[in-house]
C-alpha cells in the first residue's frame, strides 16, 4: 500500500514542478515565455499544488459526480481569512486562467501568479493540522 504524503509537502513539490517547467522549458527571452504549451503546463501544474493546500484545510467535500467549484473553495476560504480569499482569486485568475487556458507568456505575469500560489501554500502550512 502506498505512503500518504504530508498534503502540504505534496503542494510544495507540484509548485517546484511548475517552476521548473518555466526555467527549463518554457524558453524565457527577454520579459517574456517562447513556449505557451510550458506555460499552460506550469500555470496547471502551480494551481494543482494550490488546491491540495486548500484541499488540506478547508472542508471543501466533492458530492459524487460532482467537481468542485471554485466558488466553493472561495466561499470556504471567505469565511476564514479575506487576504487569503484575494490571492486565491487572482491565483485562480493568473494561474488557471491566464496560464492555464491562455498561454499568457508574459514573464511578469507568470512569477505573480506563482506567488499567488506559494501565498496559497504558505497560508495553508501555518494552518495544517494533521487528520489522523
Amino acid at each position: 500500500m502506498a505512503e500518504l504524503k504530508h498534503p502540504i509537502k505534496e503542494a510544495e513539490r507540484y509548485l517546484d514542478n511548475a517552476k521548473r517547467i518555466l526555467s527549463e522549458k518554457a524558453e524565457k527571452e527577454g520579459n517574456y515565455y517562447n513556449d505557451r504549451k510550458y506555460v499552460r503546463m506550469a500555470g496547471d501544474t502551480a494551481w494543482k499544488g494550490a488546491l491540495i493546500a486548500l484541499d488540506a484545510v478547508f472542508n471543501v467535500k466533492k458530492k459524487p459526480n460532482h467537481r468542485v467549484s471554485i466558488e466553493e473553495y472561495k466561499e470556504a476560504v471567505a469565511k476564514r481569512d479575506r487576504k487569503l480569499l484575494a490571492c486565491v482569486n487572482t491565483g485562480y485568475q493568473t494561474l488557471h486562467l491566464y496560464m492555464g487556458y491562455d498561454g499568457i507568456e508574459k514573464y511578469v505575469v507568470c512569477q505573480s501568479g506563482l506567488e499567488d500560489a506559494k501565498n496559497i501554500i504558505d497560508w495553508c502550512n501555518r494552518h495544517y493540522t494533521e487528520k489522523v
